[in-house]
């Protein structure tokens, strides 16, 4: 069934208009008047509704129930990930959506490519909320994944909010299974770098601040597989009481 997002309060009983963009994804869909939809406003829980009017500009439903369905992961993963080539962190956002990440921090390293100033950044912000929504929609999360604003990589470091965190780089001596399976099922923060990685320098200042160095095994993924494996695999491991 076709599930899309709305970013207004949701009440079972009630009539409303959908939003311009959402009535023109219902036409795309070739939806039609009595047909059955799903709605979820990020706030937990979905609603059931059906079409009762359709034109060009509007479609009209009647919301005919919530169901208290949710499909998060029961401790929190954020992505921290260092600015990448511009379509491949549309790509990570995208992924980190369906395997259930709870947040995504965009780290600004030194071997980042991409440098976002203020106005950049914000537009970048908007395209990555649009590709979390989209995301959600079509893998059944209810609950929007948080995007935070870019931040240069010594100030996240200098913030850890008391969060585990842990970094791949390919000299540490500790492998992500091996360590996982000692550990209970927690709220960890992933750092993954960019193209090159991340520098030596700013590897020390991580370890130094209680980042715990991990490997991937024997070989070097790019920026765009890292965070996915790592996300599959903490899951793996968890998910099956270690």
């Amino acid at each position: 069934m076709t599930r899309l997002f709305c970013d207004f309060p949701l009440v079972v009983g009630t009539n409303i208009d959908l939003p311009k963009e959402t009535s023109r994804h219902i036409q795309v869909l070739r939806l039609t008047e009595g047909n059955e939809i799903v709605l979820f406003n990020g706030e937990g829980g979905e609603y059931s509704a059906r079409i009762i009017s359709l034109d060009r500009t509007k479609t009209n439903v009647k919301i005919l129930s919530r169901h208290d369905r949710e499909v998060e992961l029961p401790y929190d993963i954020t992505l921290a990930q260092a600015l990448p080539e511009a379509g491949k962190m549309d790509w990570i956002i995208e992924k980190a959506v369906e395997l259930g990440a709870a947040g995504i921090q965009p780290l600004a390293a030194q071997r980042s490519v991409v440098r976002l100033n203020a106005d950049r950044a914000e537009k970048r912000l908007a395209r990555w909320q649009t590709i979390v929504t989209a995301a959600s929609e079509q893998c059944g999360r209810n609950t929007l994944m948080e995007i935070s604003e870019p931040v240069a990589f010594n100030t996240f470091i200098d913030n850890s909010g008391g969060c585990l965190r842990v970094m791949f780089t390919p000299r540490a001596t500790e492998t992500l299974s091996g360590w996982a399976r000692k550990q209970a099922p927690q709220a960890i923060t992933i750092m993954i770098g960019p193209e090159g990685g991340f520098s030596p320098e700013e590897e020390e200042l991580a370890i130094q601040n209680g980042v715990i160095p991990l490997s991937m095994g024997s070989r070097i993924l790019r920026t765009e597989t890292a965070g996915m494996a790592a996300i599959s695999a903490i899951n793996a491991i968890w998910d099956n009481g270690n």
